[in-house]
């Protein structure tokens, strides 16, 4: 009877109990993560990780996509993802020609997607290596599933900084343009897209050289991703 008692009150070996406990993880995280998401697919995004940790403040105001001039979504297809209606979150030919051009070396190269930016900006932090990219990737195949791509733009057009302590469309317009997102001009709306990728250190009001250049030849595109019908799936 002892030696049967023993037996029965013997710890599990080490590595079935980290195996436990790596899947009891692991299926925490997966109920969680989802939740998070189904969740936010309804409900306005109070704060991001990257509003908290800006000494600046934070300046925001969520409105909704039907507030959000049509010239916004279009000038940051044409800047930051021209396949956004395409993709399943992730523009493959993109990421292959960033990977090659940064082995080149010279100034890094991002093949994010707007899904990709999204994800990162609602759920994660700036920066960092390979974990979080890889925690990028998990988020933007839940918010391409659960979200779809109009609240994908809805969201991200919403948390974007778009300049010092400011975040979203509808504040940054008010900053630059002293008016509503819902009234964009075309080259207000190129501006703004132009500027995104460095909010902090691009000028959208009366920006000079390249940075110009640049709004200009986005505005151009908007008509293109007007005629082509690039941003259908945001409007259908």
């Amino acid at each position: 009877m002892a030696k049967r008692k023993t037996r029965a009150g013997a710890k599990r070996p080490l590595p079935r109990r980290l195996t436990i406990w790596a899947l009891k993880a692991l299926l925490i995280f997966l109920v969680v993560s989802i939740g998070w998401v189904a969740i936010y697919a309804v409900v306005p995004v109070p704060v991001t990780i990257t509003m908290l940790a800006d000494d600046k403040g934070i300046t925001k105001d969520w409105e909704p996509l039907d507030n959000i001039d049509r010239n916004l979504v279009r000038a940051v297809i044409a800047s930051e993802d021209s396949k956004f209606c395409e993709h399943d979150g992730f523009d493959r030919t993109a990421i292959a020609k960033a990977m090659v051009q940064n082995a080149q070396g010279g100034r890094i190269r991002g093949g994010s997607t707007i899904s990709q930016q999204t994800a990162k900006n609602v759920f994660l932090w700036q920066n960092g290596g390979y974990f979080r990219k890889g925690m990028e990737a998990w988020f933007t195949v839940l918010i391409e599933q659960i979200w779809g791509k109009r609240r994908i733009m809805e969201v991200y057009l919403n948390v974007a900084e778009t300049g010092i302590g400011t975040y979203g469309a509808e504040a940054g317009a008010q900053r630059y343009f002293k008016h509503s997102a819902d009234n964009l001009s075309r080259i207000e709306a190129a501006r703004m897209a132009a500027a995104l990728p460095l909010p902090k250190k691009r000028s959208v009001v009366n920006p000079s050289g390249w940075l110009r250049r640049h709004g200009n030849t986005i505005s151009a595109r908007i008509g293109v991703v007007g005629r082509d019908g690039l941003d259908a799936c945001v409007y259908e």
